[in-house]
């Protein structure tokens, strides 16, 4: 393995990985994102529904009010508060100690993917239309909104000594955005789109993980070039433990544990599938990687090894954040509910949790074409009497030219291209990708490989959202 920094020099990382453990259990642990044969998109959204602000009776009752999967869920440092954003457009700040929404922020043009709390109480919130807004408690509408950005924000990080906030954006960069005093600054070499970002303890440096495989130490001072580490995967999200180590997570299933310095120190062999979100416990003992699949593995970070792993109702789990006590998580799922976990017995703290939901592809058990639709389904319906999600609802789909759905807010640029869907334009979109055959959409970059099961989905569409 070989890692290269932006002026050209060039330098090992350890070509060896000191430690190799496989943690995986069958049963116990199964996190996907399902990259192939689809991934799950963040599509532009609907407004938020109006809020269901549920309170269940005792202090660790789940929290319920968005409309949509809940993309990012943050802490505050005295544990009395979460910010959650959501596929709804909407981030809610929640009292964690009387279980009600204290504020409802509504401002992004699209999911907001990404949440974080500032030194000063406020709370930093990015969108799926690649704007920064900075929120102070009770207000309706934000302070500050950054601009810069042209593709969707999807992490952001608050540096620890106040002065800087950083966001990760699939436009391949990273901007620094000062709280106190100084310029932008645009941080760019990643190829493909950016996914992590996380300040070291000391704030002097900044750690990127991206879906070129590649994760990036950047020097705040700009001083030298930044340390270039390559990995065997892409890479979903990274954080920094208080010692300087660095923990990532890739498409691989793995979690790879990273030196300040970009060695490579071990890897955990979580899943045959996808990690996409992590947290680390503030003592630095823990980590939690959180799944597609509705599962949280927590992890000795010392030992290298499985603790425990956490199972919810068995729907993607896009978001995971630990209490300050570092015994309780909180995570944000697909079904819009956010949880409470023991992260020390694994057991939700709401015996509530693991209710299932109803599986809107039962009826399509033995269905070829649902398998690879299931990471479709929590952002597209399928019956004309269900609203829209995430995505436009798809029923009658086939011979509808794009972006023509009432009451669904597209992509402007959707708006002027003279595409008609049928089995022969989603499967070619599906075989180019997105981005190549729809310009201006703000799904991700996706591709099914597989000619197999571009076929498969197309079929099944083509049954499951006739209309009569």
């Amino acid at each position: 393995m070989r890692w290269m920094l932006n002026a050209g020099r060039r330098a090992s990382c350890n070509d060896k990985i000191d430690k190799v453990i496989d943690v995986s259990r069958a049963g116990d642990i199964d996190f996907a994102i399902v990259w192939r044969p689809m991934t799950m998109v963040f599509n532009r959204l609907l407004l938020a529904a109006a809020l269901s602000l549920a309170s269940i009776g005792h202090a660790h009752a789940q929290l319920r009010g968005h409309g949509g999967p809940v993309r990012a869920v943050a802490i505050s440092s005295d544990g009395k508060s979460v910010v959650s954003g959501s596929f709804d457009t909407s981030a809610i700040r929640w009292s964690l100690t009387r279980n009600v929404a204290l504020q409802v922020m509504r401002y992004h043009d699209g999911a907001v993917n990404a949440v974080t709390w500032l030194q000063d109480g406020r709370v930093a919130t990015a969108g799926a239309e690649g704007k920064v807004a900075l929120w102070t408690p009770s207000k309706q509408q934000p302070d500050t909104v950054f601009e810069g950005h042209s593709a969707p924000v999807v992490s952001l990080a608050a540096s620890p000594d106040g002065k800087w906030l950083a966001s990760a954006s699939w436009d391949h960069t990273i901007r620094l955005w000062p709280l106190v005093a100084g310029e932008r600054r645009v941080l760019e070499g990643h190829s493909q789109n950016v996914n992590g970002v996380a300040f070291t303890p000391d704030s002097r440096a900044l750690v990127s993980a991206g879906y070129d495989e590649t994760l990036r130490i950047w020097p705040i001072d700009g001083a030298s070039a930044p340390i270039v580490c390559n990995l065997p995967t892409p890479l979903n999200s990274v954080v920094v433990e208080p010692d300087g180590e660095i923990v990532t997570a890739g498409a691989d299933g793995k979690i790879y544990f990273i030196s300040a310095q970009g060695d490579i120190i071990a890897s955990v062999s979580a899943s045959p599938a996808p990690v996409i979100a992590l947290a680390a416990s503030s003592d630095g003992h823990l980590i939690a990687a959180a799944g597609i699949r509705g599962s949280v593995g927590v992890i000795d970070r010392r030992e290298h090894k499985l603790l425990r792993t956490l199972v919810g109702p068995g729907l993607p789990v896009w978001s995971v954040a630990f209490f300050p006590d570092n015994k309780r998580l909180v995570t944000g799922g697909t079904d819009g509910v956010i949880r409470q976990w023991d992260a020390m017995t694994g057991e939700p703290i709401d015996s509530a949790v693991v209710d299932a939901p109803n599986d809107p592809l039962a009826a399509y058990a033995n269905d070829p074409g649902a398998r690879v639709f299931r990471a479709c389904v929590a952002c597209h319906a399928l019956q004309p009497d269900e609203d829209n999600k995430a995505g436009p609802n798809l029923a009658g789909v086939m011979g509808r030219k794009i972006a023509t759905l009432p009451n669904y807010r597209y992509s402007e640029a959707l708006k002027h291209m003279n595409i008609v869907w049928s089995k022969k334009t989603i499967a070619k979109m599906f075989e180019v990708g997105p981005m190549v055959y729809t310009p201006g959409t703000k799904m991700p970059e996706q591709k099914i490989s597989s000619e197999e099961d571009r076929r498969a989905l197309v079929d099944f569409l083509a049954r499951a959202t006739a209309t009569k």
